[in-house]
């Protein structure tokens, strides 16, 4: 299982857009905002191979080690079974609260990816996806509606198991899939 965060922000990642000839597209959004709704997600692959499922939550705060706590717990539940863990070395993962929690628990057998390497992380491809495409150019105004959009469009990924795929082979590590 890959775990990761991301956040999405107030300000949209602009893309390309479209107008009527002639007119200049206009895409309003709140100046000097810095909220945002930032994600805890995981991508689980089955022992075989052969399934892939994506896990998120959504937190209106920054991912600390009490929200990978919770997280962890609840996916733990969701799998009922042993599990292997490889995530980046953002604070909270290397947080002593979380290395108790897990040293409490037994669970599951944690490795670390390298100083920054990003692009060993399926998941860091899965949030690049989303903000490029369906949450592309998408302006809110409440963090409540940011939040709806995100769940929504992470939803959706949930349900194309062939792009979940595409992200596990887009990574260089050496997981082979069925």
């Amino acid at each position: 299982m890959f775990l990761d965060e991301s956040g999405f922000l107030m300000a949209p990642l602009v893309r390309r857009s479209w107008a009527p000839v002639g007119e200049t597209p206009v895409l309003y959004q709140r100046g000097a905002h810095h909220r945002k709704v930032s994600a805890i997600a995981a991508l689980c692959v089955s022992p075989h191979r052969d399934a892939l499922r994506f896990y998120f939550r959504l937190h209106p705060t920054d991912i600390a080690a009490a929200q990978v706590i919770a997280f962890l717990g609840a996916l733990d539940r969701e799998l009922g079974a042993p599990w292997l863990l490889l995530w980046d070395r953002l604070n909270a993962h290397r947080a002593r609260r979380t290395r108790d929690f897990l040293l409490a628990r037994g669970w599951p057998q944690t490795c670390f990816f390298p100083s920054y390497a990003p692009e060993l992380n399926p998941v860091e491809y899965a949030w690049s996806w989303l903000k490029n495409n369906p949450l592309a150019n998408l302006a809110r105004f409440e963090l409540d509606a940011l939040a709806a959009a995100a769940r929504h469009s992470a939803r959706s990924l949930q349900r194309h198991p062939s792009l979940l795929r595409s992200f596990l082979q887009h990574s260089p590590l050496f997981l082979r899939l069925r």
